[in-house]
């Protein structure tokens, strides 16, 4: 942690309040991002923060964009060398999976039930494409249906970190069976590729 206060450029600045809120949200949640600690751990004060952000609220959004825009760089880095491998569904469900593990499912889920609605679209649309593009019957289908099967994935899997062992508890899946979500994870891969059709 850093104590002693520094002026930095406001991309400097930003970047660094967003890289320590980031750890604050792995390490304890949306709960945990409160601008006091993010200000202790930068060296600013909290008014600092506030002068880049407007207000936490401002903050969280903001470090929503900042993960989606990781998820974007993420996802192109899989998409790069995901076809060449075989196109494993799986791989690309765990990708996906592990990020909103760090936090960012929690912080999509407080974010919109505190009202938020994000104005962007179309985050997940490389994985439309790359998916629709494997579909034995893509030139018959509407891509509509392969972003319906998509989302129907992104909502499992951003709900998956904070809800995922209790509704599979409600399903009757209880001890460690219940906590482990790589069986849901491959389920979901697994039926995926069937309803799409995919190789």
């Amino acid at each position: 942690m850093t104590s002693s206060r520094v002026r930095r450029p406001a991309g400097e600045a930003r970047r660094l309040i967003l890289d320590a809120a980031e750890r604050l949200l792995a390490d304890g949640g949306v709960a945990a991002v409160q601008v006091r600690a993010i200000a202790t751990r930068v060296g600013m004060t909290d008014a600092g923060i506030n002068h880049h952000f407007g207000s936490r609220d401002g903050l969280l959004e903001a470090l929503l964009r900042h993960g989606g825009r990781k998820i974007r760089t993420g996802l192109a880095e899989v998409l790069d060398t995901w076809l060449d491998r075989g196109a494993d569904l799986g791989e690309l469900v765990d990708a996906l999976a592990a990020f909103y593990r760090r936090g960012y499912g929690e912080l999509a889920v407080a974010l919109h039930a505190a009202g938020w609605r994000d104005q962007g679209s179309g985050m997940l649309a490389p994985v439309v494409d790359a998916l629709h593009a494997l579909r034995a019957d893509a030139a018959d289908t509407a891509v509509e249906d392969t972003r319906l099967a998509v989302a129907a994935l992104h909502q499992a899997l951003v709900t998956e970190p904070l809800y995922g062992a209790t509704f599979r508890r409600s399903a009757g899946i209880t001890g460690p069976e219940g906590e482990a979500s790589g069986p849901q994870l491959r389920w979901w891969a697994t039926h995926l590729s069937r309803s799409l059709g995919l190789p």
